[in-house]
């Protein structure tokens, strides 16, 4: 197949057209500051407004709850770091999970290095929180427990609800980084007891660079970045206006849209791992098999190395993964799949694929096609294969 195959959705999505055409005149015709006080500007203001109530919609918010940021990544840094500030008279202490993405996990080392205290808390083989673990966790200082919706890597759906009403019943802020499930899967911050939610536009088919975090009403919470008044005093510099309203644009279409592409997705990513699982062995697929985004897959195969695997499915115009975006430059295995019980052998040969509403299934078949070609001629080229397959006859 010579056109590009593109199943690293996870990492990023192509902006839909619908999205770049409702930016386009925000760049050349609506091109205000909408902090200024004439008409010209109050109309750029009005699709900030627009675009701010449906990013609410798809979480059940309202739309003063909702404050754009740059994307996921400040929008969790400012989480954690306001609450940590905010609230360090009572308390210093906040829980998280050891598969956080790491704006998450960075974040709290920084704050471990200024004197809060941080528990990682384990997951299960299939990268569940333990939600005993985390109750025993709490202490009298606990100020807020932060738990991604669903994993970036093994896409494993977290018992957010149930994690909520945990924090609830003690009195803590419970912020959850959704930037993989916005938009993906439904959330309701109220009927989950969502205090704070962090979301990125280009997971979503939405441009880069634009984000927000959700932060329920009566909760106060410094600026991240100071400076001028925009987003309501809490976040200075003057908007990112196209991104916004393609943000507000990909929300709108996303929410609209969610329950087909669900199935779709979930129909190739089950042909996906059913065809892997069954045609090529020495495999196993991480994360759990029901509670899991409708777009993703990821396996692990002995004896190979993933990266050789990546570099030779783009040889065959095939873009995929071994794991978070952010990391992907690190020759560590994947923090997510330790934590999970993969030993570094097996972890280092892992590969996500993560499936998007233009993926067809002549594309997935093509794709497995080349990976059980790639696995073959990689395993024969292993001592290590060789020496398991002498020990096995």
């Amino acid at each position: 197949m010579e056109k590009k195959i593109y199943l690293d959705n996870a990492a990023t999505t192509k902006t839909r057209p619908e999205v770049v055409e409702a930016m386009l005149p925000y760049f050349t015709e609506l091109y205000g500051n909408p902090s200024s006080i004439y008409e010209f500007s109050a109309q750029v203001k009005r699709g900030i407004d627009e675009a701010r109530a449906k990013v609410a919609k798809v979480i059940g918010a309202e739309s003063s709850e909702i404050f754009f940021t740059g994307g996921g990544t400040e929008a969790d840094n400012w989480a954690l770091k306001a609450v940590a500030e905010v609230y360090a008279s009572k308390g210093n202490h906040i829980i998280t999970s050891k598969i956080e993405h790491h704006a998450i996990l960075h974040t709290c080392e920084y704050l471990e290095k200024n004197g809060v205290e941080v528990t990682y808390i384990d997951v299960d083989e299939n990268g569940i929180i333990k939600l005993d673990q985390l109750e025993r966790a709490i202490r009298p200082t606990t100020i807020l427990i932060s738990v991604m919706f669903a994993n970036n890597e093994i896409g494993t759906i977290q018992p957010i609800k149930e994690i909520g009403a945990i924090a609830k019943k003690h009195d803590i802020l419970f912020h959850t980084d959704a930037v993989q499930a916005f938009g993906q899967v439904p959330i309701d911050v109220n009927e989950m007891n969502i205090d704070m939610l962090s979301a990125s536009a280009h997971k979503l088919n939405g441009p880069k660079g634009i984000g927000c975090l959700y932060i329920r009403k009566g909760i106060k919470l410094r600026s991240f970045i100071h400076g001028g008044g925009q987003e309501r005093k809490r976040r200075a510099g003057t908007e990112n206006v196209p991104g916004i309203i393609g943000f507000g644009k990909a929300a709108e279409i996303a929410l609209e849209t969610m329950e087909e592409r669900a199935r779709k997705e979930i129909r190739l990513r089950d042909l996906l791992m059913k065809r892997i699982l069954d045609e090529i062995p020495f495999v196993r697929v991480n994360g759990d098999k029901v509670r899991r985004l409708p777009n993703n897959v990821n396996v692990s195969f002995q004896f190979i190395e993933g990266e050789s695997l990546l570099i030779m499915l783009d040889m065959n115009n095939i873009c995929a993964s071994s794991g978070s975006a952010c990391t992907s430059g690190s020759l560590d295995p994947s923090h997510v799949l330790l934590a999970i019980g993969l030993p570094h052998e097996i972890a280092h040969g892992s590969l996500r694929l993560t499936v998007g509403h233009e993926n067809t299934e002549e594309e997935i078949n093509f794709t497995v096609d080349r990976i059980k070609e790639i696995v073959e001629k990689l395993r024969r080229m292993s001592p290590l294969y060789e020496d398991f397959m002498k020990k096995k006859q």
